[in-house]
């Protein structure tokens, strides 16, 4: 039988949606990666958030740039709106890394030689720094998992 103190548990687990502990180890000796923390996010859909690059979509933050210093980002992402031509506009991102990965419904985008690609749940890809490409449409449920590299980075519409 749990008793009250599991309980009280669970429900700070719950409330804590994104935890970070203190300080790690630094780096290893000669190597230039910024010092990362151990972080955990738990899912709340109270964490989504309309703050994020794309203002047709909620971003739930799972706090992988604070942990690792700006070196990387990832997010969840969910569309909020029906794709229009607001979400159709062909740009690229100055990074590093991007990777996403479909969680929930599908994706069809087109990439700069890649051409055009629906992507379903359980389905990923990586874009390689500078690739143009163009959301041409999403379902109504569609949420991905985004990592980027670096954490802040700038796009670019063309």
């Amino acid at each position: 039988m749990l008793g009250a103190d599991t309980t009280k548990g669970r429900k700070e687990m719950a409330e804590a949606a994104v935890k970070t502990a203190p300080a790690a180890k630094p780096a290893a000796a000669g190597t230039s990666a910024p010092h990362q923390d151990f972080t955990v996010s738990h899912h709340r859909d109270a964490d989504f958030k309309a703050d994020g690059l794309r203002d047709y979509a909620a971003y739930r933050d799972l706090g992988i740039a604070r942990a690792t210093n700006g070196m990387a980002r990832a997010h969840v992402i969910r569309f909020t709106e029906p794709c229009s031509d607001k979400v159709r506009k062909r740009h690229f991102h100055a990074v590093e890394f991007q990777m996403v990965y479909v969680l929930k419904g599908w994706m069809k985008s087109e990439f700069e030689d890649q051409g055009e690609h629906v992507m379903r749940a359980g389905s990923s890809w990586i874009q390689p720094p500078g690739i143009k490409h163009t959301v041409l449409d999403y379902s109504e449920d569609c949420e991905v998992l985004e990592i980027i590299l670096p954490a802040d980075f700038d796009t670019t519409e063309v």
